[in-house]
């Protein structure tokens, strides 16, 4: 049996994209091995439920506030002083790798010490430990880049994370035998960069939902819907409460998953106030296991990808959210980034694209959507046709298969 080993500084229920591909290469028969650090401790009882669940086993390295307190305060030390010395010495190597995260060395040295056929890195501190894993062990290593990383905070090329990452990349990158992204301009971007590169799109998509059925003409208050991992400010949500102000003569609710901390409510209640609002137009929700999202978020009736265009990685990008629209049968209004624009001209009539930074673009939107029920319902309609047909894991799943069997098919040749 072919052993694959996934690697991640994160936690598999913030990474729905590496746990979506280590259950595909688990059912395809492959012996599947994850290695995740402690990221944060909300996610922790939501790793417990995938784990339970899963086909693979998983590793957890570089200890947690609860579990191994040493080692964690120990890495967390380490990490920080490295990046100190990165900014007092410069790029270097080990201290680079040091300073990129908190258990990129404890992943390297892991990483080594498990042989496997494949080594898959799924986020750039990951990267460095799949390749000198690979090396060591005489073995391929591959990359997916959810994100465009050396832009994931600033286009400052003088901004330090920046030049970490793109020390990184440029070290690590060229060693790579297969790249995978998820999106064309990721891709698009990455193959400027690196002209030898032959990335392939692996969207974010998730599986059909077999019990999800079309919504039936509403009564009441239009409900928009937005999450992410975290509530926060330049997410755009401040452009959707200033639309709502300009509609305050209509019924509109905005309902928003995700960690939210008391200080972000606090200056959301602000917005609300300034623009002639009350509280009780938002609703929040904690975090929830990914695979309950699609049956909630079905509850409401448009979907929200509210991303802005800075860093390059927010313009280029294509985030979860706006395929579990997908899958959940809503009606999509997104921001207009390059990705997004692209994304919705491809698959057209499921929603519509506003300016950014423009609540009158997007309060004509919303407008349109109360008064015309049945433009709303038909693009929901559209939003299900998509993905049943197209926007699903079931076809995206095959595309990042076959990468894989390629790979191992080409070291065992």
């Amino acid at each position: 049996m072919k052993s694959i080993l996934i690697l991640t500084s994160g936690q598999p229920s913030i990474n729905p994209r590496l746990v979506k591909e280590a259950d595909a290469l688990a059912d395809a028969g492959y012996k599947v091995t994850v290695i995740y650090q402690h990221w944060t401790e909300w996610a922790t009882k939501l790793d417990e439920t995938i784990l339970q669940n899963s086909k693979w086993e998983a590793i957890c390295i570089g200890g947690s506030p609860t579990s191994n307190r040493f080692m964690y305060w120990e890495t967390r030390l380490l990490h920080k002083a490295s990046k100190l010395l990165v900014k007092w010495f410069g790029l270097r190597d080990k201290i680079s790798e040091l300073a990129l995260g908190r258990c990129t060395l404890l992943l390297m040295q892991k990483a080594k010490n498990i042989p496997a056929d494949l080594y898959i890195a799924h986020n750039l501190a990951a990267l460095p430990a799949a390749v000198v894993a690979a090396k060591k062990n005489h073995s391929k290593c591959g990359f997916d880049a959810e994100d465009f990383h050396r832009n994931e905070t600033s286009d400052d090329k003088l901004n330090p994370a920046v030049l970490l990452n793109t020390y990184i990349e440029d070290k690590y990158i060229k060693q790579l035998d297969y790249f995978t992204s998820a999106s064309p301009l990721i891709s698009s971007a990455y193959k400027e960069l690196y002209p030898s590169l032959a990335p392939t799109n692996i969207l974010n998509v998730f599986p059909r939902q077999a019990n999800h059925t079309l919504k039936m003409p509403k009564n009441g208050s239009l409900r928009l819907f937005w999450f992410s991992q975290t509530i926060g400010l330049k997410r755009g949500l401040e452009e959707v409460i200033k639309a709502m102000g300009i509609l305050k003569a209509h019924a509109i609710e905005l309902h928003l998953l995700g960690n939210i901390d008391v200080s972000i409510r606090n200056h959301f209640s602000t917005i609300l106030q300034e623009n002639g609002l009350e509280n009780n137009v938002i609703f929040y929700y904690p975090p929830i296991p990914a695979d309950e999202i699609f049956s909630f978020a079905s509850k409401f009736d448009i979907g929200l990808a509210t991303e802005i265009s800075t860093p390059k990685n927010r313009d280029i990008c294509l985030t979860n959210k706006i395929f579990t629209y997908v899958q959940a049968g809503l009606a999509i209004i997104a921001s207009d980034t390059a990705a997004q624009k692209q994304f919705m001209a491809e698959y057209a009539n499921m929603g519509e694209v506003y300016e950014k930074k423009d609540p009158v673009s997007l309060v004509r939107i919303i407008k349109n959507c109360i008064e015309n029920e049945e433009l709303l319902i038909q693009y929901q309609q559209q939003s299900f046709k998509y993905a049943n047909e197209t926007l699903n894991w079931e076809i995206e799943k095959e595309k990042f298969l076959s990468i894989i069997n390629q790979q191992l098919v080409a070291k065992s040749s």
